[in-house]
């Protein structure tokens, strides 16, 4: 395993990853199943982010608490099908400023085409996490990332759903730094670009499209 690849096996991510493969599970089971598992990912990404102390008054004393600046935190979205691991993080960290890049696959290279990118300002003062239901190709995620490095935020982690060995392998050649998270490493890609045994499209299965 690549010393970047962080497997998420928490039980109850695990539980709910094994509802949304089912290939029975209704568009708003998956979405809602989605929203959930992103949620506890969350939990993890965000372990080791930076807090600082403030003063509070309880009912009873002044005392000192930490927080954390959500503002300080961007979510990227890789549109579209991140949009719903977006909304789950977001549940677990509301604060969180949100960034968007716009990219499709070429059906025939299984390249990354960019269309839209939007960020926050002040990018160089914030931390990046790239969140998208799959790792496969890695050539989106690679894309992204890439993108991203341009305007030099503290730091960039990624997010899916679910990986490969082939999409690690090539995420960690082109961007070593950038730890990935997950909920499972699935056995492989297929010809098509497909991770095997998977969950099929997940944009399709977001939003009821096929």
């Amino acid at each position: 395993m690549h010393p970047n690849l962080h497997v998420v096996d928490h039980p109850l991510v695990q539980h709910k990853l094994t509802l949304m493969r089912n290939k029975e599970a209704s568009t708003n089971s998956f979405r809602r199943l989605l929203g959930e598992l992103a949620a506890l990912m969350a939990y993890e990404v965000t372990r080791d982010m930076a807090l600082s102390e403030v003063q509070v008054d309880t009912p009873l004393e002044t005392t000192t608490g930490r927080v954390i600046d959500g503002k300080k935190l961007v979510f990227v979205s890789i549109l579209r099908a991140g949009t719903g691991i977006l909304d789950g993080m977001l549940d677990v960290v509301p604060g969180a400023r949100v960034g968007h890049i716009g990219l499709y696959r070429n059906p025939d290279t299984l390249e990354a085409v960019e269309y839209y990118f939007k960020m926050p300002d002040h990018m160089d003062e914030r931390d990046v996490v790239v969140v998208d239901p799959m790792l496969a190709t890695g050539n989106s995620a690679i894309a992204a990332v890439q993108r991203l490095k341009a305007l030099r935020p503290k730091s960039i982690k990624f997010v899916c759903l679910l990986t490969c060995p082939e999409g690690v392998a090539a995420m960690a050649k082109a961007h070593p730094d950038v730890p990935v998270y997950t909920a499972a490493l699935d056995r492989e890609l297929d010809a098509h670009g497909y991770i095997r045994p998977g969950l099929g499209d997940a944009g399709d299965r977001i939003f009821g499209t096929k």
